[in-house]
């Protein structure tokens, strides 16, 4: 009833509406219409894969439930192996079989080399001069050689051995306390204690411990993580940016990035105090942040490496390092749940004595 009364009353409107104001609003609306047409007119046709039904402005966004693996798998089933899907003002391509992801992931690969840079990368990994998100070229080829070569050789993983050693060591004698004491031990926290510790020994030469209330090297890390993943309207909707302005998004993500660049600066700094006093020279155990100094101090390197290209890069180890220990312990606590999915009941009933 009330969209009849509006229809009624905007036909009387435009009823009274003297002639001349008719036909000048007639022909913009038919002008607005022709310019529109011609513009649909003049884009190249592309033959694009199949694609479920859209809504205007969301796109398929719509499709999505609370488990967006399992609504893909019921479109793959629909649509076919290969789908191309709306996300609000993102074109996404969905490649659901193995023979197609073959041919993406190796006969295409530099074709679909590059990651989407979203909000949170730009802000949090200098804007996307880590690997994950910087755009193929050189200087992606430059750092992946940095990392291969001189990071995660043979030799340099080798030389970490002492570490990890060390750190079980401390494990071990933890638990072995805690047997004696008839003490329950968390060992989900111990194991990720004992992680963060030797990632963080490996890239920074230390344990970083929490202090006044900062964050560890672990937890950065992890919040790092976190907000990557988060949604943030703007990167589906650009107009609708400022709307992650309002909701404390963007300055929890500059807040974060703050404390880590800070953080970083400081490691720099103790690192660079040590090595001008001869120390690391004299010693074979460097960390990563004694390598990338090194290549950069002595000129190394095919291109200019900045001080922000040595925190992105150092920042990739560690997320990288953090989410191979997350996968270690889905697989080592989950049950699989027939679906892809895991559940914690074991971790549940092992947690204790």
């Amino acid at each position: 009833m009330a969209q009849l009364q509006w229809l009624q009353r905007m036909w009387q409107e435009l009823y009274e509406l003297p002639m001349n104001s008719l036909f000048s609003l007639l022909f913009c609306l038919f002008s607005i219409l022709f310019i529109f047409k011609l513009l649909r007119r003049g884009k190249p046709k592309y033959h694009l894969p199949p694609s479920p039904p859209k809504l205007p402005i969301i796109g398929n966004l719509h499709q999505f439930g609370s488990l967006p693996h399992r609504s893909l798998r019921a479109l793959s089933k629909k649509y076919g192996p290969v789908m191309l899907l709306e996300l609000g003002h993102v074109n996404t391509l969905v490649v659901s079989s193995v023979d197609m992801a073959r041919q993406l992931m190796k006969a295409q690969d530099i074709d679909f080399a590059n990651r989407p840079q979203n909000t949170a990368a730009k802000i949090l990994l200098y804007g996307c001069t880590d690997i994950g998100f910087a755009h193929y070229g050189e200087y992606w080829r430059q750092a992946k050689k940095i990392c291969v070569l001189e990071l995660l050789s043979i030799k340099r993983v080798q030389s970490f051995q002492h570490i990890r050693e060390e750190e079980i060591a401390v494990l071990g004698d933890k638990i072995r306390k805690a047997c004696v004491t008839q003490t329950p031990v968390n060992l989900s926290e111990m194991l990720i204690e004992v992680s963060d510790n030797i990632i963080s020994r490996s890239t920074l030469g230390q344990k970083i411990e929490e202090e006044d209330g900062k964050m560890t090297f672990g937890q950065l890390s992890r919040q790092v993580m976190v907000q990557l993943m988060k949604f943030c309207l703007g990167d589906f909707f650009p107009y609708l940016a400022w709307v992650d302005v309002l909701t404390g998004f963007i300055s929890s993500v500059k807040g974060t990035f703050k404390e880590l660049d800070t953080f970083f600066d400081q490691v720099i700094e103790d690192h660079k105090t040590i090595m001008e006093s001869g120390v690391v020279a004299q010693s074979n155990k460097k960390d990563f942040v004694d390598i990338l100094l090194h290549l950069q101090r002595d000129g190394m390197l095919d291109f200019a490496f900045t001080k922000d290209n040595l925190k992105a890069i150092l920042l990739t180890k560690m997320m990288e390092a953090s989410i191979g220990k997350r996968r270690i312990w889905d697989f080592r606590w989950g049950e699989d749940d027939g679906d892809g999915g895991f559940n914690g009941e074991k971790k549940k009933d092992f947690n204790g004595t």
